[in-house]
């Protein structure tokens, strides 16, 4: 039987060995199904600010129109024929400076007629001085009668008014003899010509000549709605905003292209009434004008400086996001590094900034940069945001 013993081992041993080979590969198989256990990835890195209040001016854009400071409409103040324009249209013109000639010659004959009526009245007067000095002196010897004498004194009585009337006759007569030359009545620009050569002027009515304004310094008036002119009296009182000192508050124009007008102007006055029609309350600022670059009638809105905010928030407008409703949020970091989501009040922009006057308060961290990286709630890892690496946003317009 020995002789049969390894015939009958060697299907034994390989049944054997295939089994430890199977539980092997069952073995790796299994460890092959099990994954190492993955590395959790840091928290985003963001850029924040720091919440700080700051004093800034509380400013309001309102839209308005420049107006000439001073208006003059040249008109013919006699009738006559125009003979000339001497003015050049367009051109800035002093006072005093001759702009068109009426035809003289009539008003020269009236003025010529007036003279010898004078003259004559007062020829006629020293006639009846001397028979009055006469008749006083006969009347004493009784050589003419009492009704002779008065009579003499009534005759130079009058004569002496008709000279004073014929004075105030020589005197129009020469006043409208001077208005023949038609002259600026004030200094500033001359525009075109209303009327042309060979056309009869003040006949019946005072013609319109030409139009004088006054443009350096000039006018740009705007208005303000009473709501809000009563919020700010309201946030003045009590004490929620500083008053600017009288004098001091600046007004800043924005151009119609877009533009900020170099020179910065003054506000003049406000209106002491509100416009039924549209509850608005007029106001005026006054703006040097040295290169006549402003014109009556042009638009142009102005930003006013109304009061001082001491306790402002101001913050990058890449922080802030405008949903399609106007809402602006900001997000904020709170204090165990979480994304929390802020809605804030954000209705005026100064430079690249916002002012919050709502939502957000000193200490809070905001964030600027890395925006794109974080949802609500997810934590980070918040670092100071560097202005000197980082462009400013472009700034926007005000809302």
């Amino acid at each position: 039987m020995s002789q049969f013993k390894p015939l009958f081992e060697q299907p034994v041993l390989r049944a054997a060995r295939l089994a430890v080979c199977l539980a092997g590969l069952a073995g790796g198989f299994a460890g092959c199904g099990k994954k190492p256990a993955a590395a959790t990835p840091p928290p985003p890195e963001v850029s924040v600010v720091k919440i700080s209040t700051e004093s800034l001016p509380v400013t309001t854009e309102l839209p308005g129109r420049i107006d000439a400071i001073r208006t003059s409409e040249v008109r013919a103040r006699v009738a006559g024929i125009l003979l000339n324009e001497v003015y050049r249209e367009g051109s800035d013109v002093r006072a005093g400076d001759i702009l068109f000639q009426i035809d003289p010659a009539p008003l020269q004959a009236s003025y010529d007629s007036a003279k010898a009526s004078l003259a004559k009245a007062e020829a006629n007067v020293k006639q009846a001085r001397a028979q009055s000095e006469r008749d006083e002196a006969l009347v004493k010897i009784h050589a003419v009668s009492r009704q002779d004498y008065d009579t003499a004194i009534s005759a130079a009585a009058q004569g002496e008014a008709d000279v004073l009337a014929a004075k105030a006759a020589l005197e129009t007569a020469s006043l409208n003899l001077g208005y023949a030359t038609v002259t600026a009545p004030i200094s500033g620009r001359i525009g075109k010509a209303l009327v042309t050569e060979g056309a009869l002027v003040g006949q019946g009515e005072v013609t319109e000549l030409a139009v004088i304004q006054q443009l350096d310094p000039i006018y740009f008036d705007f208005t303000q709605s009473s709501v809000d002119v009563l919020r700010l009296r309201r946030q003045l009182d009590n004490g929620q905003l500083k008053s600017i000192e009288p004098g001091a508050a600046r007004v800043t124009l924005l151009l119609e292209d877009g533009s900020t007008y170099a020179h910065d102007g003054k506000l003049l006055f406000s209106d002491i009434t509100v416009d039924p029609t549209t509850g608005m309350v007029t106001l005026r600022a006054e703006f040097p004008n040295p290169d006549g670059l402003l014109l009556p009638g042009m638009f142009a809105r102005g930003r006013l400086e109304q009061a001082v905010n001491s306790e402002a928030i101001a913050v990058s407008q890449r922080a802030v996001s405008h949903g399609p409703d106007g809402s602006a949020t900001v997000l904020v970091v709170t204090p165990d590094n979480k994304v929390e989501v802020r809605t804030v009040k954000a209705d005026t922009a100064m430079g690249d900034k916002w002012i919050i006057t709502g939502g957000l308060k000193a200490g809070e961290r905001v964030i600027v940069d890395g925006l794109q990286k974080v949802r609500p709630g997810a934590t980070v890892n918040p670092v100071p945001y560097d202005s000197a690496t980082n462009p400013p946003a472009p700034s926007q317009p005000n809302q």
